[in-house]
């Protein structure tokens, strides 16, 4: 499946953002944001996950409207980073116990 979004934030492991990784995440770029974009990080009442290794490590991504079965199967994400260069996709999964990180897990075509 693949998705691309404009938005993205974790959430702590309390399920709410707190401390240290709100601001964190308030520095964070978002995966498909328009690098021209005046407000390029993560917007109030969105939920977002933080990619995690991989060429778009630390991006974050908007996974507000998805289900939880969009969620289980995470996200196959174009980027030119990728080991394939242009029309590559990196593969990124959500990480057992930790909904608010995706791991990447590889690179495809």
């Amino acid at each position: 499946m693949d998705r691309q979004s404009d938005s993205a934030r974790g959430r702590g492991k309390d399920g709410g953002m707190g401390g240290d990784r709100d601001e964190e995440l308030l520095r964070g770029r978002v995966y498909g944001q328009d690098h021209d974009d005046p407000h390029p990080g993560p917007r109030p009442g969105r939920t977002y996950a933080e990619l995690v290794g991989g060429p778009l490590d630390g991006l974050l991504l908007d996974v507000t409207d998805w289900t939880g079965e969009e969620r289980r199967a995470g996200a196959v994400l174009e980027t030119e980073l990728s080991r394939y260069g242009s029309g590559g996709k990196a593969v990124y999964g959500p990480r057992g116990g930790d909904p608010a990180r995706f791991d990447w897990t590889g690179d495809t075509r």
